[in-house]
């Protein structure tokens, strides 16, 4: 039998220790779990008064009411599990250094990587997964609109591509406390970099916009994250312009291409790390 352990089967016990952890404090939970849908809400009351005086965001775009409801619940599946697999995780990284916690995740016989970025799951996020999946099955019977199977599978995968984009930032960025300390104001700037997804990318044009659409696509690839998943609902399976192929065959590049530029990342961050001990 090998020494090595399963992965899933680690992953499932942290997941079930955490899920302990929060039921511990079933008040603190409850209350951080209606806390985030509230502000899921706010932010949802925002656009609806939004859409009281315009039919769509950005003239001639195609994102109305419900499809531009259905790119926002997108926004909220991906996000809400970045926020429940990695955010604590990484918000933590720094911590780890400064007292010494590192060293002890060092000496385990599994991936540190996936040691420290898996570790602690926040079940309180599954509050607004939950509700960007009603949102996103609501604004679906608005339009009209079943997706087929090659729809569903696509829209999944790069889901799955989008939780991969992030994640890669926000362990790079989480990683860099290695050689800059408690780098609390660099990590939060992954919340501004990340502003960016929340809207279509169609918006970014003229003198100003079209140069954070490019940097904010090509550079930084946050706004394939929303945008490409979103778009096989919105415009199931009819590209229109050569852009319309590209980008999520770009957008599979960019994940695989960040989840490997993530982990150089960390492994260079390991290896400048001095235990705290020395």
């Amino acid at each position: 039998m090998s020494d090595h352990p399963s992965y899933l089967r680690v992953f499932q016990t942290f997941a079930r220790n955490s899920l302990v952890r929060d039921m511990t404090f079933r008040a603190n939970f409850i209350i951080d779990t209606v806390a985030s849908i509230c502000w899921v809400g706010i932010n949802l009351s925002f656009y609806l008064l939004i859409f009281q005086y315009t039919g769509m965001i950005g003239a001639g775009t195609g994102w109305g009411k419900w499809e531009f409801f259905l790119f926002l619940s997108t926004g909220l599946l991906i996000n809400s599990t970045v926020q429940a697999l990695f955010m604590t995780n990484a918000d933590e990284f720094s911590e780890l250094i400064r007292t010494g916690g590192l060293d002890f995740a060092l000496l385990k016989p599994i991936d540190t990587q996936f040691l420290v970025s898996l570790q602690r799951i926040d079940w309180s996020s599954a509050g607004n997964f939950v509700f960007g999946l009603v949102l996103l099955v609501f604004s679906l019977f608005q339009l009209g609109y079943a997706p087929g199977p090659v729809e569903v599978v696509l829209y999944l995968l790069y889901l799955v591509c989008g939780v991969t984009i992030l994640y890669a930032l926000m362990i790079a960025m989480a990683a860099s406390s290695v050689w800059l300390g408690r780098n609390q104001n660099l990590f939060d700037f992954w919340f501004y970099i990340t502003n960016f997804a929340r809207y279509p990318m169609e918006i970014y044009q003229g003198r100003f916009g079209t140069p954070l659409r490019w940097f904010f696509t090509f550079i930084i690839p946050v706004l394939v994250v929303v945008n490409v998943p979103a778009r096989f609902l919105v415009q199931p399976l009819q590209p229109q312009t050569l852009a319309d192929w590209l980008l999520p065959a770009f957008a599979l590049a960019a994940a695989v291409l960040s989840l490997l530029a993530s982990r150089w990342v960390f492994n260079r961050a390991l290896v400048s790390y001095r235990s705290a001990s020395s």
